[in-house]
């Protein structure tokens, strides 16, 4: 049995389909006639333009717009005058060939966005590589791996896919996938979690081990992969696979029902999205809401700040989409460790604790926060939308953010435009400090949502991207339990809602604890919230008090997750 990443859940079983690319060895071989050259490129660069549009239409008919986004992604870098410039200067100021000034480019950017802290520029490093190598492909004639075409029954295995390569499956034919590199965010993961296929990733030395042709059984869930089952093996796993698909199918059921605990304790459950397009799986899967709408992505993949205009369309779509329920949106979340040239940013030496969120939005309120704010504000004419301030650590700053939007209501008075005049603003808790002063937010703000992935880091003073200490990063270790406890309990006290929009909002060790200490609102993945609907109605929060009781009394992280994985699975 080998060891991965649970990328997509599910049981796949089926004879490996060995996925190796062509070798290509690109050498600065030199050229006379620059100019030639770069027509050269151009050419390779429009074919690969046309079969991205190609993928993108392609992907966007079998899982949706949402998804078929990632290719649009590889679209927007092939625009980029900046880089197919930088290509074209190295062809004519170094005299060398399209493929080698392709190679050297794309590298730099690849490396750059490699380098970043956030998992989003991460992933624009292997678009890049993706890009970079199917433009090379086009110079030198190389036929790209079809993976259309595989048999039946065929579980891919490859030391990576790219996403362009993910987006040709086809999922009736595929029973699961097996990568040696990749993780649980990358755009390859994602693909297959949208195509239902599943996924382990980060199998290392996987493909030492395999041979075209061999059977394979894959637990998407575990991250697991056995090679050569025998009978029993085959046997358990196909159990396994009926299971999953049954409590699959099941989930169904748990549509239009509401989000109540056995002893009446009533919470929602809402959904974490990135972009209006994302809405279509909140109502899919019958989500009561929005809990993070991210706003950042509005301002990546372009060369120029979205308008005003364009915002207020994009936070009205997904207001009228919800008719009436719950829209939180975040505002720009933005620092050093994202790139986003047009906005001036420099480079900061520790991103994470830097010039970002809202210390950057209120350093720069004339161009950027104030119209945002006020695309917030008439969007609030069209549904339930409330405003969140992310990365607040002292009152003072809640408090400037405020007055500028009570600012922006009497100028939007002033000009007789419709707004909620009654609209809640509250802030994203996600620090320790605002954590420790959560008593004094509550009695100010109008509601909480705790972002665990920035309270565990913060509070453990862990980099959850090292993986010399990614071991300390846990929401499980008393220390972080404690914060969200004492959150939750300063907002109850107040009595404003508290939700959650990390990712522990759907971890299923997590929700009994979280039912116990309070919190009113999870927001999650859409695609989890069925799952959490079934787990959440099947407790009952007074019979979970013991249980939070007795994980709270523990010391260490390893024991309050033991008892949790206990408790669920009795």
């Amino acid at each position: 049995m080998y060891k991965g990443t649970n990328a997509s859940a599910g049981i796949g079983i089926g004879k490996a389909a060995i996925i190796k690319e062509v070798e290509m060895v690109i050498k600065p071989d030199r050229v006379t006639d620059g100019q030639a050259e770069v027509e050269r490129f151009r050419g390779a660069l429009n074919e690969t333009l046309a079969q991205t549009e190609k993928i993108a239409a392609e992907l966007a008919e079998k899982v949706g717009e949402k998804e078929a986004e990632i290719m649009q992604g590889h679209l927007m870098l092939l625009m980029d005058p900046m880089l197919t410039g930088e290509i074209e200067n190295a062809i004519t100021g170094e005299s060398v060939c399209s493929e080698y000034a392709i190679e050297t480019v794309c590298n730099t950017y690849a490396d750059m966005f490699a380098s970043m802290d956030d998992e989003l520029m991460q992933q624009r490093a292997t678009d890049m590589k993706d890009i970079k190598t199917r433009m090379q492909q086009s110079l030198l004639g190389i036929k790209a791996v079809d993976i259309a075409s595989l048999p039946e029954g065929s579980v891919i295995v490859a030391r990576d896919l790219t996403p362009s390569m993910t987006a040709g499956i086809n999922p009736a034919h595929v029973t699961g996938i097996v990568t040696e590199l990749g993780g649980k965010t990358s755009h390859s993961a994602i693909l297959a979690r949208a195509l239902e296929i599943p996924a382990v990733v980060a199998v290392a030395g996987i493909l030492d081990e395999i041979e075209d042709g061999d059977e394979l059984v894959l637990d998407g869930s575990e991250g697991t992969v056995i090679v050569k089952p025998d009978a029993a093996v085959m046997a358990e796993y196909t159990g396994k696979r009926e299971v999953f698909l049954k409590e699959k199918k099941e989930l169904e059921q748990y549509i239009g029902k509401p989000t109540i605990t056995k002893d009446g304790v009533s919470v929602e459950l809402v959904a974490n999205i990135g972009k209006p397009e994302d809405v279509e799986k909140v109502l899919q899967y019958d989500g009561e809401g929005v809990g993070l709408f991210r706003t950042e992505f509005l301002f990546m993949d372009r060369n120029l700040m979205p308008t005003e205009n364009e915002q207020f369309e994009a936070y009205k779509k997904v207001a009228e989409a919800l008719k009436g329920k719950p829209v939180i949106i975040r505002t720009l979340d933005i620092g050093g460790d994202k790139e986003i040239p047009y906005l001036g940013l420099a480079k900061d030496e520790n991103p994470f604790l830097g010039y970002r969120a809202i210390r950057f939005c209120l350093d720069r309120k004339e161009d950027v926060y104030k119209p945002q704010l006020r695309a917030l504000l008439r969007a609030s004419a069209f549904g339930n939308i409330k405003i969140m301030i992310p990365l607040v650590t002292c009152i003072d700053e809640y408090r400037e953010a405020k007055a500028l939007i009570e600012e922006l209501k009497a100028e939007l008075d002033s000009q007789g435009i419709a707004y909620n005049k009654d609209i809640q603003v509250g802030i994203m808790v996600e620090t320790a400090a605002a954590s420790l002063i959560a008593d004094i937010f509550a009695k100010e703000v109008d509601f909480f949502s705790i972002g665990t992935n920035d309270l565990t880091q913060y509070t453990m003073s862990v980099d959850r991207g090292n993986d010399k200490v990614s071991y300390l990063y846990s929401t499980f270790n008393p220390a972080v339990l404690r914060s969200i406890k004492r959150i939750i309990s300063c907002a109850r006290e107040a009595g404003i809602m508290v939700g959650m929009c990390g990712e522990a909002a759907s971890d299923p060790m997590m929700i009994p604890l979280l039912l116990a200490f309070g919190l009113n609102e999870f927001s999650m993945s859409a695609s989890a919230i069925l799952k959490a609907r079934k787990m959440i109605t099947s407790y009952s929060v007074s019979e979970l008090q013991a249980v939070a009781d007795e994980a709270m009394s523990f010391a260490t992280t390893k024991e309050v997750e033991d008892y949790m994985r206990a408790f669920i699975n009795r």
